[in-house]
């Protein structure tokens, strides 16, 4: 009998410890989730960037193409340049400022993930989620340069350039839309993480892996944005 109660306690204790292992994962664990989810944001980058660059070529090579007159005559060049609105440059400062919280967000959510293994005894879901508010103020941040970006259109419209008023207006058009489309698509995945935290109660882990994937996808999109801007500005 004593012997069967010894057993029955190791049994139990083996369970419990292995519970709580798979409560809490070890470093190497985490390392390991961090790196598979990077090279899979590496994935989706090279795609977007394969995008841009061919936009990118394109808009270079068409400035010096030559088109056909109204009347299909002579060859004409029809590049207008655009002077680019001075309020980019408030767009880009608080997109700048944007991957700076973005930043800061990610380095509370893997801080914390270094804290529940520090401590493996507590359930994972108690620990605390400061990275919440730094997403937040990204996320409108993030909302604040596209609505600049539909003022920046709103006053090329004024101006009289449109979509289809020239090739270099429809450039302008196309790749800041989208570039937008993709920021929004950052935003969107801001507030999965943000909403994925507060009523899922996701593990310490689970929120560094989606936070940091999302902070890269999030720097990357500002470095674009700035290489767009002067690919605008310089190269015409």
């Amino acid at each position: 009998m004593g012997d069967f109660t010894t057993t029955a306690s190791v049994d139990a204790a083996e369970v419990l410890a292995d519970g709580d292992a798979r409560r809490a994962p070890g470093p190497s664990d985490f390392a390991t989730r961090l790196r598979r989810a990077r090279l899979g944001m590496l994935v989706c980058i090279s795609a977007v960037l394969m995008i841009f660059i061919s936009y990118s070529s394109a808009y270079i090579v068409r400035q010096g193409l030559p088109t056909l007159d109204s009347r299909g005559e002579t060859l004409i060049h029809d590049w207008l340049p655009i002077q680019l609105p001075n309020f980019l440059l408030v767009n880009t400062l608080v997109l700048l400022l944007s991957t700076l919280t973005m930043e800061v967000a990610r380095r509370q959510a893997i801080h914390e993930v270094a804290l529940a293994t520090a401590d493996p005894v507590l359930p994972p879901t108690r620990g605390k989620t400061n990275e919440i508010p730094w997403l937040g103020l990204t996320a409108v941040l993030g909302f604040a340069f596209l609505a600049g970006q539909w003022l920046v259109w709103r006053e090329l419209g004024a101006r009289g350039f449109y979509l289809a008023t020239s090739p270099s207006s429809s450039f302008f058009y196309v790749l800041t839309g989208t570039h937008g489309i993709h920021l929004l698509g950052g935003i969107i995945a801001l507030l999965a993480a943000s909403a994925a935290t507060l009523y899922f109660r996701q593990s310490a882990a689970s929120r560094g892996v989606i936070v940091d994937v999302t902070a890269w996808y999030w720097h990357f999109m500002t470095l674009l944005w700035v290489y767009l801007l002067c690919l605008m500005k310089f190269a015409h």
